[in-house]
Order: structure tokens, then C-alpha cells, then sequence
């Protein structure tokens, strides 16, 4: 048994017979100003602690914040993401609200260290509330999350980051509508060139 196949009139191979041809038409080229480096802060700890599902990474206190960053400088890492772990957790995650919260003190201390860095924070409730989850619960004790009353709750935390200097708003709380009632709430409290970057779809978290 035999084929006649008519050679295809497009071959994506001429593309890769040559290494610099190869270079010119890839798709991604990542490079360490595409990266942005994690950075957990922990509320009253004096030493960092590793953590050891991440290795290389530690959660670190705010008084000692300096050493990390000075790194990421010389690193010529161009960005950081914040995370804070509080002292003090309850139903509704105030302590992600308080102006000298422990990412608010954390934004600010960068920001006077190496004001041109760009600071990304998370904003999202799971680290702050004592059950875990990343909003306010519904009054019915059904364990629901209560997405509208969290909306709220999302608005004042990212003014709260604004407001201590935070470059770009990054929630992480998967509400319905919160990217909506974020930018609402920057843009009342003057913050409209902030921008907000979403990133509730998460890989290996």
C-alpha cells in the first residue's frame, strides 16, 4: 500500500535551522526585569523565619526588611509582591485594614528605601481572617462567604495600600465584581492612576 501526500506549503521548520532565526521569532523571552519577587511580612517577629515549604524564601519582619531589599536592588529585581501574615486575626480581617498594618508598614519602609522600586501588594483577606477564608462570612452561620459585604471590605484595604504607597493593587480574593468595586473605591479616594492587576486564577498555590 501506497500515499502521494503533497508536501505542505507552509514548513515552520525554516524557521529553526538557524540559531539567531530561532532568537528573532520566539514568543517569550524572560529576562530578570520581567520578574517580580515574592516578599512575606510577618508582624511581631525580630528575625526572619524560613519557610519551609518555599525554600530560599522566609517571612520577614519589618525592622529587618532592609537587608532583602537592598538585594532585590542589587539583583536589579525591578519589582516585589507583599504579603503580610498579621499578629492578630478575626471574623472580619481588620488588621488588613489599619493604616500601620503590617503591609502598610511595609510599603511605606520600602518606599522610603528605594522609592523607584515598584511595590505590588496582595489584597485579599485569608491571612487576616481566623477562619481562612478570603472574605467576611454571611450572618446565617452557613459558612458562606458574604461576596458583597467582602466587595466593601476589598475597596478600604486597597485605599489603605494606596494610601501608603503601594504602585499596583494586586487582589487575590476570587469575590465576583471586586476588580469593579476596587477601582471604584481608588478612583473616589484620588487613586485613579493606580493600576489593579488581578490574579485570582492561581498555579501550584
Amino acid at each position: 500500500m501506497s500515499f502521494t501526500i503533497d508536501p505542505p506549503a507552509q514548513r515552520l521548520r525554516r524557521l529553526r535551522h538557524h540559531a539567531t532565526l530561532r532568537d528573532m521569532v520566539q514568543e517569550h523571552r524572560v529576562s530578570i526585569s520581567d520578574l517580580v519577587l515574592p516578599i512575606f511580612v510577618k508582624a511581631e517577629i525580630t528575625e526572619p523565619q524560613p519557610i519551609e515549604a518555599m525554600p530560599g524564601h522566609a517571612q520577614w519582619p519589618v525592622e529587618r526588611l532592609d537587608e532583602e531589599i537592598l538585594q532585590v536592588i542589587e539583583l536589579g529585581i525591578p519589582a516585589v509582591m507583599l504579603f503580610g501574615v498579621p499578629a492578630y486575626k478575626d471574623a472580619c480581617g481588620s488588621s488588613a485594614l489599619l493604616d500601620d498594618g503590617v503591609v502598610q508598614q511595609a510599603v511605606k519602609r520600602i518606599k522610603q528605601l528605594a522609592p523607584d522600586l515598584l511595590v505590588i501588594t496582595d489584597l485579599c483577606f485569608c491571612e487576616y481572617t481566623d477562619h481562612g477564608h478570603c472574605g467576611v462570612l454571611s450572618s446565617d452561620q452557613s459558612d458562606t462567604v458574604n461576596n458583597d459585604a467582602t466587595l466593601v471590605l476589598l475597596a478600604e484595604q486597597a485605599v489603605s495600600h494606596a494610601k501608603a504607597g503601594a504602585d499596583v493593587i494586586a487582589p487575590s480574593g476570587m469575590m465576583d465584581g471586586m476588580v469593579a468595586a476596587i477601582r471604584k473605591g481608588l478612583d473616589q479616594f484620588g487613586f485613579s492612576h493606580l493600576p489593579i492587576m488581578s490574579y485570582a486564577v492561581k498555579y501550584a498555590s
